[in-house]
């Protein structure tokens, strides 16, 4: 995992969505994340923060969430997601 926002996100960065495939949030690089839902596109967007395998989240509507990855998994706030492709 990586630390945080100076460092980069290297670790946490890519798709991740629900063993459903209806939830995919992408962290991207410089920061940002962009979750899709079912047909939604762009539900929800804003930036986030990584410090050490937590992750703080601030949307652009300005409401925060929390994850944190765990065995390879994100544990975000009631969502359970993996990396895309490797869902269980």
């Amino acid at each position: 995992m990586t630390g945080n926002t100076e460092e980069g996100h290297a670790g946490v960065v890519g798709m991740w969505v629900t063993a459903d495939g209806h939830i995919r949030q992408e962290l991207c690089a410089d920061g940002r994340y962009d979750e899709a839902r079912g047909s939604r596109r762009s539900a929800y967007t804003g930036r986030y923060t990584v410090t050490g395998s937590h992750i703080d989240y601030v949307d652009d509507s300005g409401f925060t969430a929390t994850g944190d990855i765990r065995g390879g998994v994100l544990y975000h706030e009631h969502l359970v997601l993996y990396r895309e492709g490797q869902q269980a």
